[in-house]
């Protein structure tokens, strides 16, 4: 930690209470499951598995979405699709500096899992549960997260041990997103989870074991981007000492900050960050040849915790999912050096927006 950084709070540091979020606290394993009366929710897993040394590794992500279907497109059957489920994967390939992607969609009708032999998709909502045709991520009977993703050029099936306690980010949980209080997810992270499986690479297989780490992310939604906003840039950082980064803004059009927000966990002690107490500053940029877009690959970010410099492992992580979501954005393997340019941490950065302005 930085000499001239404000010494972490013996608790969280809140935004002052609005009524429109006083809402009733979370309940958990209900909140792990999927919230249908809201408009978004996503789940999203990154992480890296060393290989040999740092340069062979593999980083990885899961994401599944789910957007509520407009009550005007629905029919009078019970059967109509109510939400559509989307699903992306990558894989980053550290030592050939190449990323593998691919995408999934389909409808879901909002009944009860596996009640529906027509739904190709569902998602539980008594506790972590998602398939996508032959996609899936869910809880296990031993209490483990498992994803397996059988994707083009690549595959995965890796479990997900908790080893620290759920940390919900915000206020209690409810994370502001802009100046009006309406603009805000309810948002938990499960930072420092330890990894094992599989992961497949153009016929080759990988062994995710010790020292491989990831990050989980739940958050749903009815109004996500305040007005003027375009996207986001975000990071969520599993420190080497164990702790947890998390560090975001919602950018307008000309890159300036709408909105940003974070905090820092060490031990069982979190900082939640107010607003103006994150700042991202680009420091180098990539221009994708595929569409074209700018992206800052690296960072330096000024958080209450530290002045970190965000680097991009390898510049080439644009995925591109217009076949699902709609979107372009860049999605990759970072790691994450202190005010000292010591090595603190790993992770990873998302970057939406910069194609063109995104739309949920």
């Amino acid at each position: 930690m930085a000499q001239n950084a404000p010494p972490l709070a013996t608790g969280p540091k809140l935004h002052p209470r609005n009524q429109s979020l006083q809402n009733k606290a979370l309940q958990f394993p209900r909140d792990l499951g999927a919230h249908p009366d809201f408009q978004t929710e996503w789940w999203y897993v990154t992480g890296y598995a060393p290989s040999g040394d740092w340069a062979g590794a593999l980083g990885f992500q899961v994401t599944f979405f789910r957007s509520k279907v407009a009550s005007t497109q629905e029919s009078g059957s019970k059967l109509a699709a109510k939400h559509l489920l989307f699903a992306h994967a990558a894989v980053s390939d550290v030592a050939g500096k190449t990323l593998h992607s691919d995408q999934r969609i389909a409808r879901w009708s909002g009944l009860p899992a596996g009640s529906n032999p027509a739904d190709q998709a569902w998602a539980r909502t008594e506790d972590t549960g998602l398939l996508l045709q032959d996609w899936s991520l869910t809880r296990q009977s031993d209490g483990r997260l498992a994803a397996k993703v059988q994707a083009k050029g690549f595959a995965l099936d890796l479990s997900f041990t908790e080893t620290q306690p759920l940390l919900l980010q915000g206020q209690g949980g409810v994370s502001r997103k802009g100046p009006s209080p309406q603009h805000f997810s309810y948002y938990y992270s499960l930072p420092q989870l330890a990894v094992q499986g599989q992961i497949r690479l153009q016929g080759r297989n990988y062994t995710a074991g010790a020292g491989s780490l990831a990050w989980l992310d739940h958050e749903w939604s009815d109004a996500l981007l305040p007005p003027g906003a375009v996207g986001w840039d975000w990071l969520g950082i599993n420190m080497l000492d164990g702790s947890a980064l998390t560090a975001f803004q919602l950018r307008d059009k000309a890159g300036r900050a709408v909105w940003d927000g974070g905090s820092f966990r060490a031990g069982s002690t979190l900082y939640t960050f107010a607003q103006g107490e994150t700042v991202f500053q680009p420091t180098h940029w990539w221009q994708s040849p595929r569409s074209q877009a700018r992206y800052p690959v690296q960072w330096l970010v000024r958080t209450p915790a530290d002045f970190y410099t965000v680097k991009a492992v390898f510049e080439a992580q644009e995925l591109d999912s217009r076949n699902s979501t709609g979107a372009i954005y860049w999605e990759g393997l970072c790691e994450v050096l202190d005010s000292q340019q010591r090595l603190v941490g790993r992770g990873y950065l998302e970057m939406t927006g910069y194609a063109s302005p995104l739309r949920l």
